[in-house]
């Protein structure tokens, strides 16, 4: 087992990086840039070092000045979180060639799966069905060509990276013609990658996403499934599980189809594949991520099995010591994350507890916001019995929740989570767009 982690990364995935090694009796590096220099994570870290100026690209983006941290400070492994570094194959590589443990996938492997198109045509090969679609296109005429044959709508999307970036709809081949030039540029500026490529675009789906775990011994554990479709402009608000659009058999069959997947992919570590589901439950595989979810704290709570410290010890080489029999899949759990809409101090926090609910964060009294990253300040998560008394629970909280100095968005998830659709399990991706 490692004996010190660096974490490079910030905010509340940080400090739940953090909590989980001091469970665990590993030391922890915090690296933090110029506006995080009083950040929570610092002040938790058995050790800090800053690695650079405000904005990632000079500091959570930098490979270099992060290994030459891990080194001076004699860090065996390096815990990337989400986000950043945490899908990059370079600085996997740059981790191993120096000694140092990543806690994710190797570079090899990162480098196969990343390309969402070659993914789509491992899981196909794997049996997987998947949504019809191309690969990398090549000019917006190629798009106009293959478009026409797969049938509008469609979806450009871009090759690397997440996060809804790169993603644009195309009802007609004059929006398709519109939309590449701004796909390809987005996809440039967000993932250093302008590749991107088409799939029909299912109207009125799901989205649903299988955890897994996956070690170097062949189990492979599928953890549930979350139904993310609540989204405003394909970044996710709320999460939940088991997904109401889901019904035991095909949930099943999902299941036990992403783990057999897994297997012939040769995945090692936590991942999660992402699918839509039609409106006649057919799930059609979209791909797949390479790390540690935002969202994975659902399946925690659901579960009781702790996602972070899984992926150290099956970085460490240690096999999955639980089977599908000690899987705890009943209940009800959601997630809703609360973002920060401007920057600016944090005068004022209040955190609701109770049995089951859980605030993960890294705000404090006298917290900075600042503007140069992503505006996740924390995620409520909330259990119990049934579906119908965890919406109750997670209204009853997020009313309480208070966070003064910055504006969030508490008041439009309360909103989601009030609302008839919702409530009913009747929604789709849709959802923000009155659809």
């Amino acid at each position: 087992m490692f004996s010190k982690i660096l974490i490079a990364n910030r905010g509340e995935i940080a400090v739940r990086i953090i909590r989980a090694c001091r469970e665990m009796g590993i030391k922890t590096v915090a690296v933090y840039s110029e506006a995080d220099s009083a950040s929570l994570p610092r002040a938790l870290a058995d050790e800090s070092i800053c690695i650079g100026d405000s904005p990632a690209s000079e500091s959570y983006l930098n490979v270099d000045r992060i290994i030459s941290a891990a080194l001076a400070l004699k860090a065996g492994a390096i815990h990337p979180g989400y986000g950043f570094l945490s899908e990059n194959a370079e600085f996997a590589s740059e981790c191993r060639k120096n000694g140092i443990a990543f806690i994710g996938p190797d570079a090899d492997t990162m480098m196969r799966l990343s390309d969402k198109s070659e993914i789509k045509k491992l899981a196909a090969e794997a049996g997987l069905p998947v949504i019809p679609g191309t690969g990398v296109l090549e000019s917006v005429d190629e798009a106009l060509s293959e478009a026409e044959n797969i049938g509008y709508p469609v979806m450009l999307k871009a090759r690397s990276g997440g996060g809804g970036r790169g993603i644009r709809p195309a009802y007609t081949p004059e929006e398709l013609r519109e939309a590449f030039p701004v796909a390809v540029k987005e996809s440039e500026v967000s993932f250093g990658d302008g590749g991107v490529y088409l799939e029909k675009c299912i109207e009125r789906a799901r989205h649903i996403e299988v955890q897994i775990l996956s070690d170097e011994f062949g189990n492979v554990i599928a953890l549930g499934e979350r139904d993310c479709s609540i989204q405003e402009r394909h970044q996710k608000l709320l999460e939940e599980s088991p997904s109401p659009g889901l019904d035991k058999s095909v949930r099943k069959e999902l299941l036990r189809s992403t783990e057999e997947a897994v297997r012939r992919i040769g995945y090692t570590g936590a991942g999660t594949l992402e699918f839509l589901l039609d409106e006649n439950g057919q799930y059609y595989f979209m791909e797949m991520n390479l790390r540690l979810q935002v969202e994975h704290g659902v399946t925690e709570i659901l579960t009781g099995i702790d996602l972070v410290k899984w992926q150290i010890r099956i970085a460490a080489g240690i096999p999955i010591s639980f089977t599908h029999d000690d899987v705890r899949l009943q209940g009800s759990a959601i997630e809703c994350r609360i973002n920060a809409r401007s920057s600016g101090t944090v005068r004022r926090i209040h955190i609701p507890g109770g049995p089951f609910v859980r605030f993960d964060t890294y705000l404090e009294p006298g917290t900075d916001i600042p503007p140069y990253y992503d505006p996740l300040v924390g995620k409520l998560i909330v259990y119990t019995k049934t579906r119908e008394e965890s919406i109750r629970k997670m209204r009853a909280y997020l009313s309480e929740l208070l966070i003064e100095g910055i504006d969030t968005n508490i008041v439009e998830e309360l909103r989601i989570i009030s609302d008839s659709r919702f409530v009913s399990g009747d929604y789709s991706t849709g959802f923000m767009e009155g659809r």
